[in-house]
């Protein structure tokens, strides 16, 4: 009267089985293991769906060429800015942001901005006699 649930595995190949990553086989077949399909993929399933995804691929590479392109042309014509390139050289709250040396002293200008250091009150004397 007990069921025993059916056990899925593939047999490696040409590699040991901790050898095999995510994608080695197709993903027909890991869903048939997984449980996610019940019937076991055919060839013709298999190049079916190959077929379509190499399509895909291609069709996204056009897509991609061509939106760079009309961007080239937008920004030529002057109907889109150009994006900027930003320059990051450290990390705002660090110390030494873009300097060798701190400085006690916070200093800005337009495009810029220094922290000051800071020490705790007391200069790391104790306070409590």
């Amino acid at each position: 009267g007990q069921i025993i649930p059916e056990r899925r595995f593939v047999e490696a190949v040409n590699r040991e089985a901790y050898q095999y990553q995510i994608g080695d086989f197709p993903a027909e077949w890991e869903a048939w293991i997984r449980k996610k399909r019940q019937d076991p993929p055919t060839i013709e399933e298999i190049l079916k769906n190959e077929n379509y995804r190499e399509e895909m691929k291609q069709k996204v590479k056009d897509v991609s060429e061509k939106d760079k392109l009309l961007q080239a042309k937008e920004y030529e014509e002057g109907l889109v800015a150009e994006p900027s390139h930003t320059q990051v050289k450290g990390h705002a709250s660090a110390p030494y942001y873009g300097r060798k040396e701190p400085s006690v002293d916070p200093t800005s200008t337009a495009n810029t901005f220094q922290p000051g250091a800071w020490m705790p009150p007391g200069n790391g004397t104790s306070q409590n006699k």
